[in-house]
């Protein structure tokens, strides 16, 4: 197997205009023409949204494949891996922000609050109804506009134009029963546990460490999880593992062994056993089956 390491892109990668290197838009059509890099498979560091206006292909975010069409927004989280089949004629908008772009205009709002980027077990993919696409499009629009232009407080300008597009976008992705307090304290303990397994997973993989690092009973904690996720504490360790193994196997030249050694299991037969509990196949079918 002779793969390139994945490439993992930061917004300086871009072409922008301005000091701030913590925000970029741009349309679909002129980023391409200036980085078609972008259409094969990546992750990056920042927030990242895109709204199809024209076109058509696919988008493949950690292994699920969306059509693409116009009137579709895709957000993707830092980490996540994407890669883009798109036809000639696809336009759109889209922009890109950092973390600390987003919370530093906002005091009491963080980035990940929003349901799209809160739980890499939420989709990727919004369809607004036509009639909230008026607005969704006008949104992207001006947000593209302003960050085109050197406006008197430009950047305050673009976090409020953004924050409405998200209210907006979290309207229509959020059903109404979701947001009472109970499940908003819920899903701020869901982000919490999946920020600690992502930083932690190669080698705390014990449901009780991560219950002990939020203060929480283990028996709490899985009924969180399963509240909100259906899910086990168990299954997101696991589960983030696996994709972790999934991008390795596919995007670097790793062996099955070097693969299970860096994400933390000693005993190799094990994780390949896992792995294709897990995943329907063994560790090395799966790279297979990606290559063809």
């Amino acid at each position: 197997m002779n793969r390139k390491r994945l490439p993992i892109y930061s917004i300086e990668n871009f072409n922008y205009s301005g000091k701030e290197a913590d925000f970029f838009a741009n349309t679909l059509k002129e980023q391409l023409k200036s980085n078609r890099g972008i259409l094969m498979p990546h992750r990056h560091n920042f927030f990242f949204a895109l709204l199809i206006t024209k076109g058509s292909g696919t988008h493949t975010i950690d292994f699920m494949e969306y059509d693409v069409k116009p009137g579709r927004v895709f957000m993707i989280s830092p980490g996540q891996v994407h890669d883009f089949n798109l036809s000639d004629d696809a336009d759109g908008y889209l922009f890109f922000h950092t973390r600390s772009f987003y919370d530093s205009y906002s005091p009491t709002k963080k980035v990940q609050d929003y349901p799209f980027f809160c739980s890499l077990y939420n989709t990727s993919l919004i369809t607004p109804s036509s009639r909230h696409l008026i607005r969704i499009e006008e949104l992207f629009s001006e947000i593209q506009e302003e960050f085109a232009h050197h406006y008197l407080m430009k950047y305050q300008r673009i976090h409020v134009l953004m924050e409405q597009l998200y209210i907006d976008l979290t309207r229509i992705y959020l059903p109404q029963k979701h947001i009472d307090s109970q499940n908003q304290n819920y899903l701020s303990k869901v982000r919490k546990l999946e920020d600690l397994i992502d930083r932690n997973f190669k080698k705390i993989k014990s449901p009780s460490e991560y219950a002990k690092k939020m203060f929480i009973s283990e028996k709490h904690l899985n009924r969180i999880c399963k509240e909100c996720l259906n899910k086990t504490t168990s299954d997101l360790i696991v589960d983030r593992i696996m994709l972790e193994a999934k991008r390795m196997l596919i995007y670097t030249g790793d062996s099955v062994t070097e693969i299970a050694d860096q994400l933390g299991y000693e005993d190799h037969s094990y994780f390949s056993r896992l792995f294709k509990k897990k995943c329907g196949k063994t560790p090395l079918e799966f790279a297979k089956l990606a290559d063809k």
